[in-house]
């Protein structure tokens, strides 16, 4: 079975800042369960690596400096679902609070680390679309419950 995964979790050194979140203790549990289908939605979406942090406010997506991304996380999202729906996968691993992959928790907008019960452009779509959706903190969940 394929699996939608966060690119950062995996290790690629694409975050906002050039880093990684990865790679995950889990991985290699993953790896015997399922086969691995990495994203990164703002790279899809034709932002670069490194960008500004950004965050959603509103229905937009705003970087630092207070530029509209908008566009470039709406691309991202849907070139997601596209992969995710031409791999057939019915569950997705994102990264927790992005302004992209965050489920159910992403930061405000206001660029003070303050956090909202929101997911991100990414989650959100593939959730509308029939994708669970979790974060890296429920990884052990889905080792057990699917």
């Amino acid at each position: 079975m394929n699996l939608l995964i966060s690119a950062c979790l995996l290790g690629y050194c694409c975050r906002f800042d050039g880093s990684n979140n990865g790679p995950m203790e889990d991985l290699i549990l993953l790896k015997r369960k399922y086969h691995l289908i990495p994203i990164c939605p703002e790279q899809l979406g034709g932002l670069t690596t490194p960008r500004l942090p950004a965050e959603r406010l509103g229905d937009r997506v705003v970087n630092s400096e207070g530029a509209d991304i908008t566009e470039q996380y709406d691309r991202g999202a849907k070139e997601a679902l596209r992969l995710a729906r031409l791999f057939g996968c019915r569950y997705a691993v994102l990264k927790s609070r992005s302004p992209s992959c965050g489920v159910g928790e992403i930061y405000d907008g206001t660029f003070t680390h303050t956090v909202v019960q929101r997911s991100g452009t990414t989650a959100e779509l593939l959730q509308e679309n029939g994708i669970t959706v979790l974060d890296e903190t429920q990884i052990s969940q889905l080792l057990e419950d699917i």
